[in-house]
């Protein structure tokens, strides 16, 4: 058990540990290029367990909480100065609007290319994956158990239609709406036809048709380089939705902030995708990676959506909001996230809320 403990939180540092520098290594480079200062880099939060000095004075550290990390710019915090108000060179505030907004998407930027150049680098390396459209398992009690399929059945055509992976067959079946299904299968006596009829379960307000198979047949297959550019950027795409969609539904009441995973449940997650293997993990990686980067967008004063949006209205006003808003809007922001990331991590650990234990309820 302590092994696994260990295996985890080792998967968990890693895992941050590339988000975060990639992520804060984007504001680093955006900074330096429109000649900003860079005072301090660093990874991770309180005292220092490495650290150096760079020949531009820069502060490089590894602190001792592995939870975030952040970079500190000259004049970063000077609410005061207004864009080419600043006398004193290199200053963050000294920038132009644009420089300054940048910089501050430069992270989640950092983010999304980290992704792409993980995908693309998993499919040049080992090829496309592909589960082919062959029953690994039937689950009990299920259209396809009532169906008379079982463990290596290869699906070969579904109302018409070939199929050449289980993707297919899971694309098929969830937008079936229950309506039955001909499918021809083939085993080693041949090929067989058998009507399905999918069960219809509701998620997230969405009729989704299910079998009962589980495919688990995996294949590789190579692909030039240009065709894993294009797929490195079709996958970082298709997370990209994904994750936006998830946040709408959130935003929208279709989805409760209970499922939503905080580190408790990514460090989970890390530990069951190292344990997978090399592919597995890099790929936990990527789609983390889109995850972090539009989380960093979303409009809350503290994280880089917060800070652009204040730039917005710099734009539209045509002047900065005052200092004391920002300063009021850094606050509420953080207390807000530090409150979210608290109740989801409370959430995660099953502990019953504060409100239940007052009142001897059950949660």
């Amino acid at each position: 058990m302590i092994l696994g403990y260990l295996h985890t939180a080792v998967a968990f540092a890693i895992v941050l540990g590339v988000l975060v520098s990639v992520h804060e290594y984007g504001h680093y480079i955006a900074a330096r290029w429109c000649g900003v200062i860079i005072e301090v880099f660093s990874i991770g939060f309180g005292p220092a367990l490495f650290q150096r000095r760079d020949q531009h004075g820069t502060l490089w550290k590894v602190a001792a909480i592995p939870l975030g990390g952040f970079v500190k710019m000259k004049g970063w915090a000077d609410f005061g100065n207004v864009a080419g108000g600043d006398a004193e060179a290199g200053s963050f505030r000294g920038r132009s609007l644009g420089a300054r907004a940048l910089i501050v998407a430069a992270g989640p930027i950092a983010n999304m290319i980290l992704a792409f150049v993980l995908f693309t680098g998993l499919v040049a390396t080992i090829g496309i994956t592909t589960v082919e459209p062959v029953v690994s398992r039937v689950l009990p009690n299920t259209p396809a158990a009532a169906a008379g399929l079982k463990s290596g059945d290869h699906i070969v055509i579904i109302d018409g239609k070939s199929i050449r992976s289980f993707e297919a067959i899971r694309e098929i079946v969830q937008s079936s709406g229950g309506k039955k299904l001909s499918v021809v299968i083939e085993d080693r006596t041949g090929l067989h036809h058998v009507i399905l009829i999918p069960k219809v379960a509701v998620v997230g307000g969405k009729a989704i048709g299910e079998i009962g198979i589980v495919g688990a047949d995996v294949s590789h297959r190579p692909v030039s380089l240009a065709a894993a550019l294009f797929y490195g950027a079709d996958q970082t795409w298709r997370v990209t939705g994904a994750t936006i969609a998830g946040l709408w539904q959130l935003v929208t009441g279709h989805e409760s902030v209970r499922h939503l995973g905080g580190p408790v449940r990514i460090a989970e997650l890390s530990g069951q995708a190292a344990s997978l293997g090399v592919a597995e993990f890099v790929s936990f990686i990527a789609i983390l990676s889109v995850n972090l980067g539009l989380l960093n967008l979303v409009p809350i004063p503290v994280l880089d959506g917060g800070h652009l949006l204040f730039y917005a209205f710099e734009v539209v006003a045509r002047r900065p909001l005052p200092r004391t808003v920002q300063e009021i809007g850094l606050m509420v922001g953080a207390a807000l996230l530090a409150s979210l990331i608290l109740f989801v991590t409370w959430n995660e650990l099953g502990i019953p809320s504060p409100i239940h234990i007052i009142s001897g309820l059950r949660p």
